[in-house]
């Protein structure tokens, strides 16, 4: 995959503003807050739909602008394509493909995949368990359609339902809708721990052997997928787990009322770290912390590769900054082929990064160097 080039309008602080890229390594300097990190959520945005920084569109478009239009020539699948998206404050968002309207953002993501990698990715195996959890969704949501539409569904009924459970007391007759939504979470729990359970084992099974060569053979990294109550979900379709799910709920039905809290389901879930067969979380050191962050990263990219037959576009955003040598001579080995975007403060910062395209963005203007 290759974002030949995009042109950005209302979006952040880009005002029709165009970039082209190199096919391999495109390195963004500029100091702070001048727009390289929203040059990189604009191509994150295209392949997703959703911003990895905030949760609302509208934030998105400039303070003076009613629009924001995001608009690329990709190459895909051997194909050129053109995507554009256009966010509105006062009604919804537009997306087209090749000049065709699209229904939803997981027909871009069929166009378009990412893997983004931040700071705050470093942090993966440290962080609690909700960091854990939006990998495998922003990872499934580009590569199985029907995981994001589960993922919508589950977070529209896990509000209403977490409503439900903090109101009931001021309107005890709320309590007669919680079983239609009891079942309805269930159902879409059971879709989305399928989709982590064969996921998070391909993650599993390439992060360990990454991890393996990055130590040079001094570390086993184990990942294990943990879901609610415990259950195992390996081997099981969507109507094995349903019951399994379910039977949970009923046990915890009454501490959810007494708690007014969502105890049962997907939102529950985690992905295990173990390093040498301790849980690295709280014995792991910082340097095997950031190695293990790392591992999982790269394996990312590898299990888009797998899936689709061409490498996702891949996002760093300032992170080889954040590493020492080591790590960073490592990271820039294994990043060889493929599109790549890196966020860097200055031009010399980028001095052992692979050849390629060094673009200086400037209070969102973008120049080549």
């Amino acid at each position: 995959m290759i974002v030949r080039d995009i042109f950005l309008d209302g979006f952040r602080n880009y005002t029709g503003v165009t970039a082209r890229f190199s096919d391999g390594v495109n390195v963004i300097s500029g100091k702070n807050a001048q727009g390289k990190t929203n040059l990189l959520e604009a191509v994150h945005y295209l392949a997703i739909g959703r911003s990895f920084r905030v949760s609302t569109d509208k934030d998105l478009i400039s303070f003076d602008k009613d629009s924001a239009c995001i608009r690329a020539n990709i190459i895909s699948g051997g194909r050129e394509q053109v995507l554009q998206v256009r966010i509105f404050r006062a009604r919804r968002r537009e997306m087209f493909a090749n000049g065709v309207k699209l229904k939803n953002a997981s027909e871009l993501s069929a166009k378009l995949t990412t893997v983004f990698f931040g700071p705050d990715d470093l942090n993966i195996v440290k962080d609690g368990a909700a960091v854990r959890r939006k990998l495998m969704d922003q990872s499934m949501s580009q590569l199985r359609p029907g995981y994001l539409a589960a993922l919508t569904e589950f977070n529209r009924v896990y509000e209403h339902k977490t409503r439900i459970l903090k109101g009931y007391r001021e309107k005890p007759s709320l309590l007669e809708l919680l079983d239609d939504f009891n079942l309805h979470l269930a159902q879409q729990s059971a879709k989305l721990i399928y989709y982590r359970c064969a996921f998070s084992k391909i993650l599993a099974r390439k992060a360990a052997v990454i991890h393996n060569e990055f130590s040079g053979g001094e570390e086993k990294l184990e990942i294990v997928y943990k879901t609610v109550g415990g259950m195992d979900p390996n081997g099981k379709t969507v109507e094995n787990i349903l019951p399994e799910v379910l039977k949970r709920q009923s046990e915890l039905s009454q501490a959810e009322i007494r708690s007014g809290m969502c105890l049962v389901g997907a939102h529950k879930d985690d992905l295990y770290v173990e390093i040498n067969g301790a849980a690295a979380r709280k014995f792991a050191s910082q340097g095997q912390l950031r190695t293990a962050s790392v591992s999982i990263k790269l394996a990312e990219r590898d299990v888009h590769y797998d899936d689709r037959g061409e490498y996702p576009i891949l996002l760093l955003d300032d992170v080889l900054s954040e590493l020492d040598k080591t790590r960073q001579a490592y990271v820039l080995e294994r990043i060889r082929n493929g599109q790549v975007f890196i966020t860097c403060c200055d031009e010399s910062s980028a001095d052992n990064v692979l050849s390629g395209t060094t673009l200086r963005v400037n209070n969102g203007i973008i120049g080549e160097i």
